[in-house]
């Protein structure tokens, strides 16, 4: 016998909508800086993958300004509110 497993009615977030929900209330305040490497747990996403689509945010997001900042051993990215 097998179990049936319904599908949910509920989609998940993409990835890049789940970061950018996370940005705008980290930056709710004000500006923020940050190295992906550092919020990659907190969003369940890899620095490369948070490194990747912060390109596409800085285009798309309208919520969030995006600015890459500077660059040492990682990129660090500014976020403000818009």
């Amino acid at each position: 016998m097998s179990a049936t497993v319904s599908p949910s009615t509920k989609e998940e977030p993409s990835k890049e909508e789940r970061l950018k929900s996370f940005l705008t209330e980290k930056a709710a305040d004000g500006e923020m800086y940050f190295k992906s490497k550092f919020i990659a747990d907190e969003v369940g996403l890899s620095p490369k993958e948070i490194g990747a689509l912060m390109v596409k945010l800085k285009d798309s997001a309208t919520e969030i300004e995006v600015e890459k900042w500077s660059y040492t051993s990682a990129t660090t990215w500014r976020i403000e509110p818009a």
